[in-house]
């Protein structure tokens, strides 16, 4: 049986300037230097990964179905929300209910707060089953999201791109995120940023991804009270 330190136990490192090739596939450029995120290479140990991939096995997905430009499409992609009581949240005009905490993802959490400092009370988990299955552009800004907040990103399973584009100059830079790793976006990331994760069709393999988020809890009021 797992223990409760299997989570706890996650190593710290130094974060990758964004400049190192390692944690890079595209050309640098001097813009890069102002993109406020940190990147730390293998977080979660192989163990920390084995676990989590293990619970994650039994989260309730859905695949909501959206409308986009007045045409109802289903997400390229399976999701769940986990997040403390009232800390609703809504996608593409969905509104989504809090769920209870699963035991490990409740533990990363925890961890993220004691290394970070980082305030979340929810997390969106996106499952990709391959390559095919793809986030468009966005900015993590809804109104219901705490002012000023950072938005933490672990990823699981196969290695795939994350790529940033600055909303004004169109500059784009590609990430390469792999199983363990972190990604931090600090305020004013998506002030003045959009990310997505594209379809990559030589991928074979599932991603997981855990995204943290600090909520502001009874944002919606859906259980009546508040």
């Amino acid at each position: 049986m797992a223990k409760d330190e299997d989570i706890a136990k996650v190593p710290t490192q130094a974060s990758l300037a964004l400049s190192e090739p390692k944690a890079l596939s595209l050309a640098q450029s001097a813009a890069v230097v102002d993109v406020p995120i940190t990147i730390k290479k293998g977080y979660l140990t192989p163990k920390q990964q084995a676990l989590l991939l293990r619970e994650a096995q039994d989260y309730p997905y859905t695949r909501p179905e959206v409308e986009v430009f007045g045409k109802k499409h289903v997400i390229p992609r399976s999701q769940v929300w986990f997040a403390d009581a009232g800390c609703d949240t809504a996608f593409s005009g969905l509104m989504i209910q809090a769920q209870p905490w699963p035991y490990y993802a409740n533990r990363l959490r925890q961890q993220l707060e004691k290394d970070f400092a980082l305030a979340a009370n929810g997390v969106l988990i996106n499952h990709y089953a391959n390559g095919e299955q793809s986030m468009g552009w966005h900015s993590d800004n809804e109104p219901e999201f705490a002012p000023n907040s950072d938005i933490a990103s672990v990823s699981l399973g196969a290695s795939r791109d994350f790529v940033i584009r600055h909303k004004d100059s169109q500059y784009k830079q590609v990430i390469s995120l792999a199983a363990g790793d972190l990604l931090i976006m600090h305020w004013p990331m998506q002030q003045y940023w959009e990310h997505a994760l594209p379809k990559r069709l030589k991928v074979t393999e599932a991603r997981i991804n855990f995204t943290f988020r600090q909520i502001t809890p009874n944002f919606f009021n859906l259980d009546g009270e508040g």
